[in-house]
């Protein structure tokens, strides 16, 4: 375990998604911070006002180099004129467009539903009040794999491009009331997504297709990525990996850092293979569960990982900008996550998933209380809470939950929301065994848990 990086990846969970992973007990985060009202001040245009106006809004010129520039593609992304790019906000419909804009002139071809680059999804989040209302978009392109035989199956390269608009709500500077433009959080991994996918899209073509995603929706709960495992545009049995791209724009020398190298035993060895082929050092770390995209597809038995050049002091605050970005660093990132993905799409067999165990109780961010290891589905269900899976080794694994079930009792309390849920599991304590009610497939099952301790 490398010290700085466990630190860096608890630091972002606490504020990045600490009301999300805190609510639910996945990472045994002390409160809640974050979940707060929105003053009325600071309240930011939405989906819904975009789709009800006359026409969509009017957006900055895109820079005119290559699209597959990682600097054109920060500096545009992180411009003051998207204000942010809040999940559902007029910046974010813009900097989803520039995204769209870029595949296309990449050769990639729009693989939504509707023949398009956009697939549609609801803001609602179960875990957070103030995520804005209507519908946001991911954007999805697809490189179709050259191999007959394996073309049908999918890799998956993404990065989420929402932010936190003009703040509170997650800023680390919730009183400056100034465009948090979020920089390396993460205008970063989208331009790494698009230097890779420039690089794959050159040919020669990848035996399996590569789908890339840009996700909305992250800050406020892994939205964009907890849609697409509902809605996948190829069964996700057919997905064979998934490589996330969050904050990588400051690796100044310094190790990057790749979650999820647990997650399949070959995962090591291709990237040391690839880390062989370039100039980037690394420093590997087994959990495929994290505050980023990745865990939905882990959570849905899809080996991943996550590259991450670490927390800094700008982190969620307005200084997140461009002039701090290592736009040397943040290619070489791209090549190396283009590297492993063609190691991984030319492969001739798919990887071995594993599970990785949970971290010790002195792994887990400060803090005190029972531990349960439940992983939630971000999605609004009508009661109850709905996990999109548990954590290998945790009591809950333990009990007997698996993805899929739907907690509506917990210790004797009725549970309706993730609310209700906190309350009754902060309501005992480490090693105490409660009758865990869930809802599988219709039926009503009570489980047994043993609680841990964080």
């Amino acid at each position: 375990m490398i010290r700085f990086a466990m630190a860096g990846q608890r630091r972002k969970v606490r504020f990045g998604l600490a009301g999300a992973f805190a609510l639910v007990g996945v990472l045994g985060l002390a409160g809640v911070p974050g979940l707060v009202g929105v003053p009325a001040a600071y309240a930011q245009p939405t989906s819904a006002d975009v789709k009800d106006a006359a026409e969509p809004p009017s957006c900055p010129a895109a820079p005119s180099q290559d699209p597959a520039d990682p600097a054109g593609a920060v500096r545009y992304l992180a411009d003051d004129a998207l204000e942010g790019r809040l999940a559902g906000s007029e910046g974010a419909w813009c900097a989803g467009t520039f995204i769209a804009e870029r595949f296309a002139q990449l050769g990639l071809e729009p693989a939504g539903e509707d023949g398009g680059y956009f697939p549609e999804l609801p803001l609602a989040s179960a875990i957070n009040p103030h995520a804005p209302s209507g519908k946001g978009r991911n954007v999805v392109g697809l490189l179709p794999g050259a191999d007959p035989a394996l073309a049908a199956e999918l890799l998956i390269l993404g990065a989420h491009y929402d932010h936190l608009g003009w703040g509170p709500f997650g800023s680390l500077a919730p009183e400056s009331h100034e465009i948090h433009n979020g920089a390396d959080d993460n205008a970063s991994g989208v331009a790494a997504l698009l230097s890779a996918a420039g690089r794959l899209a050159a040919g020669p073509r990848p035996a399996r297709s590569i789908l890339f995603l840009a996700f909305t929706g992250e800050e406020f709960g892994l939205l964009g990525s907890s849609y697409y495992v509902g809605h996948p545009v190829r069964p996700l049995e057919k997905t064979v990996a998934m490589l996330n791209m969050d904050m990588v724009g400051r690796l100044e020398g310094d190790p990057l850092i790749v979650y999820g190298t647990g997650t399949a035993a070959e995962w090591e060895e291709l990237i040391s293979a690839a880390v062989a082929a370039g100039n980037v050092e690394v420093a590997f770390q087994d959990s495929g569960y994290g505050p980023s995209d990745h865990t939905s597809f882990y959570s849905s038995e899809v080996p991943v990982l996550h590259f991450f050049t670490n927390v800094h002091g700008d982190y969620h605050k307005p200084s997140d900008d461009v002039e701090k970005i290592d736009f040397t660093g943040l290619q070489r990132v791209a090549a190396l996550v283009a590297d492993v993905a063609l190691r991984v799409a030319d492969r001739p067999v798919g990887l071995t998933l594993l599970r990785t165990e949970a971290p010790p109780p002195a792994a887990q961010e400060g803090g005190y209380g029972p531990y349960l290891g439940t992983v939630p589905d971000f999605a609004p269900v009508e009661y109850g809470v709905r996990l999109s899976g548990v954590r290998a080794g945790s009591p809950a694994e333990g009990a007997g939950m698996q993805a899929g079930d739907v907690i509506v009792g917990f210790g004797g309390a009725d549970i309706a929301d993730l609310y209700a849920f906190t309350d009754a599991l902060r309501a005992h304590s480490p090693r105490d065994t409660v009758t865990v009610v869930v809802l599988r497939d219709g039926e009503e099952l009570a489980l047994l848990a043993v609680l841990g301790e964080r």
